[in-house]
């Protein structure tokens, strides 16, 4: 049959420069995606900052710890005219750097507040109530190996490092349901709140009235931003610069300003999103009609001043809560997370007494608080809840995975050795505290792991025995 009059009966072919171009493009993208899903993979931020606590004890059994020990113990002054902060190397770290690290815990918070599991309270409420057990238990087995010693340590095991217990629990594949990860992973973020108001409450110094009166202050233009509808990101970044100084000074640790920031941080668009799709609409037939193949993009100044308008427009469809996630995501995991991890994991054993360093009650109380303490505040309070009839297991969650969890909650890696730096002024402590974190660490993943694995053997072994067909 003949083409219709007016309409050539074949498209023209684009040229072979055109393809390969849109190929290389393509190509170019795909490496683009394939190194973002890398990175944002949990089991490899993981296997970082575990590689760093790793090199972290072997530095410190070595030749390198006292030049190193002193380069962090280097002083850095920052300020302005006669008003200055001072502070070593590892107190930036520990202080500043890490106040990032709550943004980005603070950000994940609201997260799961405004659109995630902690917006149904019921569906919430029984990984939440289980993470006061595996609060309260580990808390009372410490103080039970220190009531009449270094009873101040007794937060030390109650914390779970979400990263950490995540990025393993991935290792377990499907053997460990979806639905078991989302538990798990909302009793992880009301550990989290539990963690920080616990830090803030009795883990600061005596408070300046004067500091706290200007957080106050900086906390109510963080308001007025949010009020104002103000969606772009510096101010707020700027504000909450101010608030962590004021913070710093206060005697009040400093890092929870990240946790404050990000809950002032917009969740929502500027964009009226309903009519984006007509204005793009529009704006693509402009940057056809302005577009002219034979000059060089340096030159076609209208369709580089277009091209602008969409992109600060879409830039803008993203709320700025996420646009900050996306942008410290990256070096939380990979850079901040694992310099803490070097630096506060340096456990040196050259001339101690092992022995007597893992019978030290402090040592004790972390490690049976954490490995024993949080599987029983865990798993028992889950009990309770479900025998008397408040809540029911979340579909596809068995009591297996629930004692999985209950075990993996004794990760408290980051926070946990955050605590035991502010709780003891005495670093033979520090060390007694610091070493049974990273035992309790290991032991806890690894029973986790284990655990999960010889159900599930178990588990093949009884369906083979009852079923009807039997291997040749």
């Amino acid at each position: 049959m003949a083409p219709r009059s007016g309409k050539p009966a074949m498209q023209e072919l684009p040229k072979r420069s055109t393809i390969i171009r849109e190929t290389s493009v393509v190509n170019r993208l795909v490496k683009r995606s394939k190194v973002s899903k890398f990175l944002s993979n949990g089991t490899v931020s993981a296997a970082v900052m575990v590689f760093a606590a790793l090199l972290a004890v072997m530095v410190a059994n070595s030749a390198m710890y006292e030049p190193l020990h002193q380069f962090f113990m280097t002083d850095l002054s920052i300020g302005v005219g006669s008003f200055a902060i001072s502070m070593s190397i590892e107190a930036f770290v520990n202080d500043f750097l890490m106040a990032i690290f709550f943004l980005l815990v603070g950000i994940e918070l609201k997260y799961e507040v405004t659109v995630g599991q902690l917006r149904r309270p019921r569906q919430a409420a029984l990984p939440m109530l289980a993470a006061v057990g595996g609060v309260v238990v580990p808390a009372c087995v410490y103080i039970f190996f220190n009531a009449s010693g270094q009873a101040h340590g007794w937060a030390i095991p109650i914390a779970t490092d979400i990263a950490f217990a995540l990025g393993v629990m991935s290792l377990l594949g499907n053997k460990i349901t979806p639905e078991t990860k989302v538990f798990f992973q909302t009793l992880a973020i009301a550990d989290d709140i539990l963690a920080i108001v616990v830090i803030a409450v009795f883990y600061g110094q005596t408070p300046s009235v004067f500091w706290l009166a200007a957080c106050g202050v900086a906390m109510l233009g963080l308001w007025s931003l949010n009020k104002a509808r103000i969606y772009t990101v510096k101010p707020y970044l700027v504000v909450g610069l101010l608030l962590w100084i004021c913070m710093y000074k206060s005697g009040v640790h400093a890092t929870l300003a990240g946790v404050i920031l990000a809950f002032f941080l917009p969740a929502r668009s500027d964009i009226r999103l309903s009519a984006l799709r007509d204005w793009l609409n529009g704006q693509a037939r402009k940057l056809d009609d302005v577009y002219n193949d034979e000059t060089h993009i340096l030159g076609q100044h209208s369709f580089t001043k277009n091209a602008e308008k969409v992109e600060h427009v879409l830039h803008h469809v993203t709320p700025p809560l996420v646009r900050v996630e996306r942008e410290i995501s990256v070096p939380v995991h990979f850079i901040i997370l694992p310099l803490f991890a070097f630096l506060n994991a340096q456990v040196r054993l050259v001339g101690a007494d092992f022995g007597a360093l893992i019978t030290d009650p402090i040592a004790m109380g972390v490690f049976f608080g954490a490995v024993i303490g949080k599987p029983i505040g865990i798993v028992g309070v889950t009990v309770a809840l479900v025998r008397v009839g408040f809540s029911r297991l979340p579909k596809h969650v068995s009591w297996s995975q629930i004692m999985a969890v209950g075990i993996m909650g004794g990760m408290g890696f980051t926070m946990s050795i955050l605590i035991a730096s502010m709780a003891f002024p005495d670093p033979a402590e520090v060390l007694a505290a610091k070493c049974a974190i990273l035992l309790g660490s290991v032991a806890a993943g690894s029973l986790g792991i284990v655990s999960v694995r010889l159900y599930n053997s178990s588990l093949m072994r009884r369906f083979r025995r009852r079923s009807p067909i039997r291997e040749q």
